[in-house]
């Protein structure tokens, strides 16, 4: 396994996942979580996250059955929002358009009307911390954190 076939398979689950327009692979859990999976190959995607409003949860990219990626998630929208519909609407219109060089999220920066997606990213696919940000006609309306990296890479012996 290579960093570039990882990021390839992130690019291809992220479009899967959430930001899809097809809910077939997602799927709603006794303790009230949902779960997205995504299987190509060797490679398998699970997202396991609760909400509604906020929100959070993780996912976990698996090669040849192994643990190798993780992601831990938690965000909202102010709650001054009346209709968080929209804005969850728009955040998987920018989620669309990630970035070349580790495509989790979005772009540095996303526009599409009166909304403004913006992410900043502080490392690398393997040990990241990524803050994503949504304005209305510039007003800070939703906030996320992501992190994580590789797992089990090693032993602990």
């Amino acid at each position: 396994m290579d960093e570039q076939s990882l990021k390839k398979f992130l690019l291809e689950s992220n479009k899967k996942g959430y930001a899809s327009q097809d809910e077939s692979s997602w799927m709603k859990e006794k303790d009230r979580s949902t779960t997205i999976r995504y299987v190509s190959g060797d490679w398998s995607f699970h997202d396991n996250y609760f909400g509604g409003e906020p929100y959070g949860g993780r996912q976990v990219i698996f090669f040849k059955g192994k643990p190798l990626w993780i992601t831990v998630y938690y965000g909202q929208v102010d709650n001054v929002v009346k209709n968080i519909k929209d804005v969850y609407t728009f955040l998987k219109k920018a989620l669309l358009h990630p970035r070349k060089n580790f495509p989790l999220r979005g772009q540095p920066e996303f526009k599409d009307g009166n909304y403004k997606y913006t992410s900043i990213l502080r490392g690398d696919v393997r040990n990241f911390y990524l803050e994503e940000k949504i304005y209305k006609k510039n007003a800070e309306i939703y906030s996320a954190g992501f992190f994580g990296g590789f797992v089990d890479q090693r032993s602990e012996e």
